[in-house]
This record gives C-alpha cells, sequence and structure tokens, in this order.
C-alpha cells in the first residue's frame, strides 16, 4: 500500500527494532530509527546485485519530492548507470569545484607568474586581486564562472572611476583562466568572449604635469635651495640629472653603479620596457653620488625609506617636495623626464639617442641583449651636455642652442 504524508508524519520505530521500514511503490520506503530519524531509501538491482540509494530525510524530503527522486534514478538505471555510482561521481565533482574555486586557483597562478616580474609590480597584482576580485568571485567555483560575471567585477571597479584597473583586472583574470585550461581545470578562458573594450569606458590618456623649459631655471634653483631632507633634495638633482623614471630612482641599489666607469646599469627587472637599462654618469651626477654616499654610506638602497631602511623611500616623497616647492599640479617627478626630451631635442641631439636614453623603445628578447648599449658613446657625450646645461640653467646664464654632432 502506497505511503501517504499523514503515514509518514506518524512513522514510528517500535520498542526494541531497529529500526522499521514503511513501504511506498516500486521500491521506495521509508526507514525509521529508534532516534525518530526518518530517512527515504529506494531498493534497485544492478549487475545482479540488490542496492539501496539514499534519496533523503523526512520531511526534509517530503514523500513527493523522494518518489521524483526515485523515478529519476528508475531513468539512469534504465540507460544502464547505477544511481549510487552516479551520486558517488557527482560528490566527488562538488568537492573538486570547491576546491578549485577562482582565489586558490589565482594566487597559485600568481606564484608560478611572479618569478619573471618585479616584486613591486607581483605585489601590486596580488594586491588588487585582494582589494577588488576576490571579494567577488574568490569562493566561487572557477568552472562556473562566466564572462558576464567578469564584466560584473570589472563594471564595478569601474563605477567608482578606476578605469584602467577595471581593465587591468580584467586581464590579471583571464591569466588565471589561461592558467586552469593549462592545468585541466577548465576547457575554455570565458574572459575571450568579451573584450574590455567592448563594456567598459575608453581610457582618457593622461600626460604627466611638467614646466615648461623656460621654468627650470627657478626649479632647478629651488631644488638647490630646498629645505627638506638632504636625501630628497639629493634625490631631486639626481632625477633631474639622469631623467629615469621615479621607481627606478627610488629603488636603486649601489650595486648597480660603476662609479669608475661613470655608468649606472639598472637591471632588466626594474625596467618598464624589462630590459637592461645604461644611464652614463655626468661629473655633476658623480657629485651627487659623492654626497649620497656620504650621507647614507656605499651599500643597499641609495634612498632607503625614513621608517624602513630595508624598502625605497616613497614614491609620493619627490612629488611632496616639489609641492612644497609650490609646483603641486605642474610639475611630477616623471616631468623631468619630458622636459630633457624638449630640451634635448631643441639642443639639436638626435631623436633616436634621446629615446634610447629615455628607455621608450620597445625591443624584442633576441635584440634586447644588444642594443641597451647602442650609442653609448654618443648617450655619454649627451649626458654630460645636458648636466652642463642644467648648471648654466641654475646659474642664469643666456643658452645659445648649438647643433650636436
Amino acid at each position: 500500500m502506497a505511503l501517504t504524508d499523514t503515514t509518514c508524519k506518524n512513522a514510528k520505530c517500535p520498542e526494541g527494532k531497529a529500526r522499521e521500514r514503511y513501504s511506498d511503490s516500486g521500491g521506495l520506503y521509508l526507514e525509521v530509527v529508534p532516534t525518530g530519524g526518518k530517512h527515504w531509501r529506494w531498493k534497485y538491482r544492478f549487475g545482479g546485485k540488490e542496492k539501496r540509494l539514499a534519496l533523503g530525510t523526512y520531511p526534509h524530503v517530503t514523500l513527493a519530492i523522494a518518489r521524483r527522486a526515485r523515478d529519476d534514478a528508475r531513468l539512469l538505471l534504465k540507460s544502464g548507470t547505477d544511481p549510487v555510482a552516479a551520486k558517488l561521481d557527482g560528490k566527488r565533482a562538488a568537492k573538486v569545484n570547491l576546491e578549485t574555486t577562482f582565489e586558490p586557483v589565482a594566487r597559485a597562478w600568481h606564484e608560478h607568474w611572479k618569478s619573471s616580474k618585479s616584486q613591486r609590480h607581483a605585489e601590486y597584482v596580488l594586491r588588487r586581486l585582494e582589494a577588488d576580485v576576490f571579494p567577488e568571485i574568490g569562493k566561487r567555483p572557477i568552472a562556473d564562472l562566466t564572462a558576464p560575471m567578469l564584466l560584473a567585477v570589472a563594471k564595478k571597479i569601474e563605477a567608482r572611476g578606476a578605469v584602467d584597473i577595471a581593465k587591468r583586472s580584467w586581464q590579471t583574470c583571464g591569466q588565471v583562466f589561461r592558467y586552469a585550461v593549462a592545468n585541466g581545470l577548465l576547457e575554455r578562458n570565458p574572459a575571450t568572449d568579451v573584450k574590455p573594450s567592448d563594456a567598459l569606458k575608453p581610457r582618457v590618456k593622461t600626460h604627466y604635469a611638467r614646466l615648461e623649459a623656460k621654468e627650470m631655471p627657478e626649479l632647478l634653483r629651488k631644488i638647490e635651495a630646498y629645505q627638506g631632507t638632504p636625501a630628497t633634495r639629493l634625490s631631486m638633482k639626481l632625477m633631474a640629472l639622469t631623467f629615469v623614471r621615479t621607481g627606478e630612482l627610488i629603488a636603486a641599489h649601489w650595486d648597480e653603479f660603476d662609479l669608475e666607469a661613470g655608468e649606472w646599469r639598472i637591471p632588466a627587472v626594474r625596467m618598464k620596457m624589462k630590459t637592461p637599462h645604461i644611464v652614463p654618469l655626468s661629473k655633476q651626477a658623480l657629485e651627487v653620488l659623492a654626497s649620497i654616499h656620504e650621507l647614507r654610506g656605499l651599500s643597499g638602497l641609495l634612498f632607503p625609506g625614513e621608517r624602513d631602511h630595508d624598502k625605497p623611500m616613497s614614491n609620493n616623497t619627490i612629488l611632496g617636495a616639489l609641492k612644497r616647492m609650490g609646483y603641486q599640479g605642474r610639475m611630477t617627478g616623471h616631468g623631468f623626464r619630458g622636459v630633457a626630451s624638449t630640451i634635448l631635442h631643441e639642443l639639436g641631439h638626435r631623436h633616436d639617442i634621446i629615446e634610447l636614453q629615455l628607455a621608450h623603445q620597445e625591443r624584442n628578447e633576441v635584440s634586447a641583449a644588444y642594443n641597451f648599449a647602442t650609442y653609448l658613446p654618443q648617450r655619454r657625450k649627451m649626458m654630460q651636455e645636458w648636466a652642463d646645461h642644467l648648471d648654466a640653467l641654475r646659474a642664469g646664464a643666456k643658452i645659445i642652442p648649438l647643433k650636436a654632432a
């Protein structure tokens, strides 16, 4: 006789028995134990053996739901699949999905990827994941993520005005998915279904604030008379003389300098283009380095942080000094590069040599080892003329541009 909801509700296990079974139809029954627990079971035969499939607990699984589960299991059985084996496979798949959520996969990718990147850049990428991506999709199985889900993450970042970070986060997620595909966790990369430019706002290109060439004499005199820390004043002087990027300057180590040869060799890992770069040092630059030596010694960082000497000074140090001198919004550390390019062109130096010294030129892996030293004699001559020119500007002499050889 088929069960009813009332029968299920009132079903009990007689005293002294280990269990009592209340049969429904088609092999389905409700098993009641002395503690009061009521469990649905379906009895069937597979491969010549009698087997039982657990279908849940009453009343969480009602009589109607248990019958539907029995019918679904029957269909599996008719197709030649053992329902118990199929249930175990499903549990294993769910466990794999749980273990391969986005965050642990992304951290594994980052550990693999960071070996060829600078520590500063690798830490930045991980911080962006931790701040913007993991809170949104970190706990989701990576196999369940779709392009619209990634787009929602990027849109949320874009909404606070961080358009560039939104696009970079999308690209980083794409790299994580490629890693997952390569390691057999996914069959395809959902990030390739949509390009960031298809859905995100275009990035408005901004230029670093910089002074006009005619304003340089006053700035150079203010740097010379700067009343802040000596290390900050010397960092600005060396920035003006070498016009490297701010990050390349503040993270400089003494072991990168050959003072006898008059060269600063910045390793590829610290360069934007990921190729080594030579900065010929003028007599004036060597004098600044001698002053830094007297101030800091000849080991470790040239410009260590005030609180943690194992880390470089903040990249806002030079910006803050320029602000105190009255140049807020008008000049940045990066602005020295633009001013140097403008003035060196006006002085008649060749464009390709200027660009090479600015480390603007893209290089492929094969040629990089050869042309980071290209035109070094000409660049050495240009850098000395640049330093002499700055001296003349600071002194207030009238400058007559001469055509460089």
